[in-house]
């Protein structure tokens, strides 16, 4: 690989500004790693690139080398630069290049900071703009804390004011068990009257309080079938109410709706 020669000079606004000479190193990525990020078997990618360096008139040796398997064998492989890997992959599929292309650029960006020269250091201006470029990255990491704290903060308020339903929702949804309406009011901070003519209202339940078809369905409601017997006309057949699980937790959300807007 090729060494790299660094220089510095001022900007305009004093920061230090480095150059680099033109032997730059330039990053090369093996056969194997390509063969990692494109999910192929490395054979596979060797003989691609075989191929292509035979089209390209290209020696093999130029770009070979060796590298140690598990067992510990010397087995060939290949190092190509920028422009070869570009070159093999366009032949890929568009993820699988994309994947190469994005590795070369962190390979590059990895290779293009420089050492700082410490010598740099005594002249004032390169140690003052220094110093104003640590400051900017502070305030900047400071405001990105800052954020991050409030969006903390603002969850762990959604977290409480959401406990109650959830807590609600934990008790009332996993259990079997069916509530009349009188049950319903008390666990929903009502009374039975009251939630009854709120559901007349929601088309849940008829006039006469009987559960509307489509609620049983979507197993809002269940209704009860029974008798009485009346003094004068003897056996009457009864309906009565029930309001499952899933049905109390609606119920109790469109409740607290409805306080909402008497609220507002």
């Amino acid at each position: 690989m090729n060494t790299i020669s660094i220089q510095s000079e001022q900007s305009s606004d004093g920061a230090p500004r480095f150059l680099q000479s033109q032997n730059v190193a330039r990053p090369t990525m093996s056969s194997r790693e390509i063969a990692e990020l494109t999910g192929k078997r490395h054979d596979h990618v060797m003989r691609d690139i075989r191929n292509m360096l035979s089209e390209l008139q290209i020696a093999d040796p130029k770009f070979g080398g060796t590298y140690l398997d598990g067992s510990g064998r010397s087995m060939p492989c290949f190092h190509l630069d920028r422009e070869l890997t570009e070159t093999l992959v366009t032949g890929y599929s568009i993820p699988l290049r994309h994947r190469v292309i994005r590795r070369l650029h962190e390979l590059e960006d990895t290779q293009a900071k420089p050492a700082f020269d410490i010598a740099s250091l005594n002249d004032p201006k390169v140690l003052l703009a220094l110093l104003t470029d640590n400051v900017r990255k502070v305030v900047a990491l400071e405001a990105d804390n800052t954020e991050l704290s409030k969006e903390n903060h603002e969850l762990e308020v959604k977290v409480e004011q959401d406990a109650p339903k959830v807590a609600f929702h934990d008790m009332v949804v996993v259990s079997h068990k069916k509530y009349n309406a009188a049950q319903a009011a008390k666990i929903i901070g009502t009374g039975r009257t009251r939630l009854l003519q709120f559901m007349r209202q929601k088309g849940w339940v008829t006039r006469s309080n009987e559960p509307y078809q489509a609620k049983i369905e979507a197993g809002l409601l269940d209704v009860k079938l029974g008798t009485f017997e009346h003094p004068i006309d003897g056996t009457i057949p009864t309906c009565s109410t029930l309001i499952t699980g899933k049905g109390l937790t609606k119920l109790e959300a469109l409740w607290r709706e409805r306080d909402a807007d008497l609220l507002a």
